[in-house]
């Protein structure tokens, strides 16, 4: 890798970008699928997809653990999707369907939703437990932003 290069992985196609140094991550588009890597809107993920954005992506990866019948996880999407417009391409925002993809919620340990795990480099950052809204979501994400 180039000094300076990052890596995003696509939301759309999975695939892996190298992003020079210097280009703009907010308007770069994926070299597999051409879709916008950031589009300022948190991106549902398989076990797969989740595995790929965790591992190979060199921003921070803030992953929404939820499932459809928790409504403090309804409650809290509006001030997830607005963090994500707000702090896009800086990080890259998931979520996570506890129902769809249990296998992921057991290995870490997820017991009580919406639960909210930075990643980097597929290290955990920082894990947080409990809606939040819009401002102490984005009080709690901002020493991971960059």
């Amino acid at each position: 890798m180039a000094d300076g290069d990052t890596h995003i992985v696509c939301p759309s196609c999975g695939g892996t970008n190298r992003i020079g140094a210097g280009k703009a991550l907010i308007a770069a588009k994926c070299g597999k699928c051409h879709e916008p890597l950031f589009e300022g809107q948190p991106a549902a993920v398989d076990a797969a997809a989740f595995d790929k954005q965790i591992g190979r992506s060199d921003i921070p990866v803030v992953v929404d653990f939820w499932a459809d019948w928790c409504g403090p996880c309804h409650a809290m999407a509006p001030s997830f999707e607005a963090a994500a417009r707000d702090l896009e391409p800086k990080m890259r925002f998931l979520k996570l369907d506890t129902e769809a993809e249990p296998a992921i919620a057991g290995r870490y340990n997820i017991r009580g939703i919406p639960n909210l795990i930075v990643f980097k480099h597929g290290k955990i950052l920082a894990q947080q437990a409990g809606a939040m809204n819009a401002s102490a979501l984005k009080a709690w994400l901002a020493p991971f932003a960059g």
